[in-house]
């Protein structure tokens, strides 16, 4: 007798927590209990992808909800071919998102964290993390993700823990990992360093200033840094400085009053801007450092870690930069020296990702990662001889030029490419508390007998003390393919699953994340840390702007889920958009695969209505007419089609395909053809099988796609020991 429910039409609210509550309840999502309850071989071929880490600190966005989708379609198609198919979630610690979220919390309680000690802020910022950490999993379930939340990890849980301070420590004793002075991104509200990667540029239209410096004119934005110049630079062939000579001196008047200069010759001077002449200030400028570098030129720090002038600015000290620009340029105008003022200068400053202050580059002691410090590569499964000796540049230019992993769509190789061209070497040291500390310990630090110490566990020593910095959020991060796996033990599960099938993620982190996975697991491990890089594109709305809460174009992934469902989100995200290319959301076309969804259920109704006392499972197809059998062989090669697609990760034709084949090939053909035949009192028995066999068929190769209806329609297949339809073998 046909079950009530399709009586009414489809309602997602009533099916999908239930269903997912089967789905965890059953164990599927762990290949282990795959294969113990034999729905997988114990041979069976693995697939493995790791889910990109949600912050702790955030809620679901419609951007996860886009790789959620992507990545949950590929690991249900995966696991349906038998497959022991592994999607291993976890979440990312986001230090310094996560220490300024919960400072602004103690903020309202009047509590600044050095109140409380690093010790007892940790354990707030911990029980923060972990009460978030339950809300995105809670979040993540609700698309329908099939990820293995027995192996569950956390960036900065014990076992990633160990793992961190074992890279640091191999890195430390190659020469890789090294502390010195060198200028780096210092964020003075945040107080901490951060890299290159985290450097978000905003435009800004500001004064540029002419001043006179001596026999030249030079040109800046920013005159509160010229206090600390002493040097002149001009390109060797620069016509216009030809009488002078790289090392000549002079006397000028200047700020403070008459200075010593020097004037240096550099080709990295841009001959056609401004005068073709600047000074330098090689302690708060990248390109200044480099410079003072090449000509072992002094470097004077003015700017303190706080963005006020030091103490060796005379009448500046302690002033805001702001204001001391605004009071330097009066001084030289009252002296004669500004010869002109651009009102409406335009040009990008550097801000930081996480707290928004502004740049100030700085000298400091701090943590790099070598990246063209040479090691010997020793036994790998990179191709390499044994004995080469290269640099993580080299790996990791290495591991796509030899086409070991493939990065789709192939246009993001060119920029991956231009990216380690450029690559420097990376700081990774922190100067906040939450995140992992490095594994440093100092004996009698500063003085002449200074002793340093790297290792996994402290010294036993009472005499040694841990260095105060945490590691940038990227280091752990990078380790996520194999650290998730047990490394740096040997588990069966890094021997499974690792080198890892795909890494599917956003292509905005293509910096980031991706080429940093492949420095750590190139080094590390000696291999790959994927076989595939899939970029998905950014979600935009209908009018292709990017989403802002300025805008108030933001979507919440979760209201769309309420309103229409899982499965015609996850639709709506994936039909006719490929890899790389930005999804234009529209919430009526996530209304129009609801409807897509109804139409799919009156399907199923309509073939149980007219098949309840049909003998599927034991009929004897040998009666079969050319009729059904051509319908048969269309499936059967749509299938092998869609397989195929399927495989290559090609999603967007894969969806828009079936949508098609269900409301047209199935729907508007077939039924309408049969649709007699079945409905008579004499019902024709090849149709009937022909009816039932495309919608197994059917809920089979859409399941992926659209798991929840898929799976409640399923329960009702006229079919004895079935399984889930998700572990259901796809032939």
């Amino acid at each position: 007798m046909l079950n009530q429910k399709y009586t009414k039409a489809y309602s997602s609210k009533e099916f999908e927590d239930n269903i997912s509550k089967i789905w965890e309840e059953s164990g599927f999502y762990n290949p282990d209990v795959c294969v113990q309850k034999g729905v997988t071989k114990q041979d069976a071929e693995k697939f493995s992808i790791v889910l990109p880490p949600p912050n702790v600190t955030g809620k679901l966005h419609i951007g996860h909800a886009d790789m959620l989708a992507i990545e949950d379609s590929i690991v249900r198609f995966q696991r349906m071919q038998g497959k022991k198919t592994l999607w291993l979630p976890g979440t990312d610690h986001a230090a310094i998102a996560t220490q300024t979220k919960v400072e602004k919390l103690l903020q309202k309680e009047k509590i600044r964290k050095t109140d409380l000690g690093r010790e007892e802020f940790l354990k707030r910022v911990n029980d923060f993390a972990i009460d978030s950490q339950s809300t995105i999993i809670n979040q993540t379930k609700k698309l329908g993700s099939s990820l293995d939340w027995s192996r569950l990890a956390f960036t900065l849980d014990e076992t990633r823990h160990k793992a961190v301070v074992e890279a640091f420590k191999r890195m430390y004793d190659d020469k890789i990992i090294y502390k010195d002075y060198k200028i780096v991104n210092w964020d003075p509200k945040g107080q901490t360093v951060i890299s290159d990667d985290e450097i978000i540029y905003k435009e800004e239209t500001t004064k540029f200033y002419y001043f006179k410096f001596g026999p030249f004119e030079i040109g800046t934005s920013r005159p509160e840094t010229k206090l600390g110049d002493k040097y002149i630079v001009v390109h060797p062939d620069d016509k216009r400085y030809a009488e002078y000579k790289h090392g000549d001196k002079f006397k000028v008047e200047w700020i403070t009053g008459e200075v010593e200069i020097t004037l240096i010759k550099d080709e990295s001077i841009d001959m056609e801007f401004g005068t073709g002449a600047m000074t330098i200030t090689p302690s708060h400028s990248k390109v200044d450092f480099e410079i003072a570098q090449r000509h072992n030129l002094d470097k004077k720090q003015i700017i303190d870690k706080y963005g006020k002038m030091m103490e060796n600015c005379g009448e500046f000290s302690g002033l805001k930069i702001k204001d001391a620009r605004e009071q330097i340029v009066q001084k030289l105008t009252e002296k004669g020296l500004v010869t002109k003022v651009d009102e409406k200068y335009e040009h990008k400053i550097a801000t930081a990702e996480r707290s928004g202050g502004i740049i100030e580059p700085q000298i400091m002691d701090q943590w790099f990662i070598s990246v063209t410090n040479k090691f010997k590569i020793g036994p790998n499964n990179l191709g390499l001889d044994e004995q080469k000796e290269v640099n993580l540049k080299e790996l990791m230019m290495h591991a796509v030029k030899s086409s070991s992993i493939e990065i789709l769509p192939e246009r993001f190789e060119k920029v991956y490419y231009h990216w380690i061209e450029k690559l420097h070497d990376w700081a990774i040291s922190r100067q906040i508390w939450y995140g992992h500390r490095i594994p440093v310990w100092y004996k009698n630090k500063g003085q002449e007998n200074e002793e340093v110490f790297c290792g996994t566990e402290a010294p036993k020593e009472k005499a040694w003390v841990q260095d105060e910095d945490v590691l940038d959020t990227w280091f752990s991060s990078g380790l996520w393919t194999f650290s998730t796996l047990g490394w740096p033990e040997m588990t069966d599960d890094f021997k499974t699953y690792h080198p890892t099938d795909l890494l599917e993620t956003g292509h905005d982190i293509i910096f980031f994340w991706v080429a940093r996975m492949i420095l750590m697991s190139t080094y590390l491990v000696k291999d790959i840390p994927f076989q595939t890089v899939y970029f998905h594109g950014l979600v935009r709305d209908k009018q292709n702007r990017k989403l802002s809460k300025s805008l108030g174009n933001t979507i919440d992934p979760l209201e769309m889920i309420d309103k229409y469902g899982a499965d015609a989100l996850r639709m709506s995200l994936l039909v006719a958009v490929a890899p790389g290319q930005d999804v234009k959301f529209d919430e009526n076309k996530v209304r129009a695969y609801s409807k897509f969804g109804n139409k799919l259920w009156n399907i199923a109704r309509f073939i149980y209505q007219n098949t309840e006392d049909f003998d599927y499972q034991n009929f004897d197809t040998s009666s079969l007419e050319d009729y059904q059998k051509e319908k048969i062989k269309q499936v059967e090669n749509f299938k092998e089609e869609l397989k195929k697609e399927y495989s290559e990760y090609k999603l967007y034709l894969v969806s828009e395909k079936l949508y098609h084949f269900v409301w047209h090939n199935l729907a508007d053909e077939v039924i309408e053809e049969v649709k007699e035949s079945v409905t008579a009192e004499n019902k024709n028995l090849n149709n009937q099988y022909l009816l039932l066999y495309i919608l197994e068929n059917v809920l089979k190769m859409l399941h992926p796609l659209m798991p929840f209806i898929t799976e409640e329609i399923w329960k009702d297949f006229p079919k004895e020991n079935k399984n889930l339809l998700m572990v259901e073998n796809w032939d």
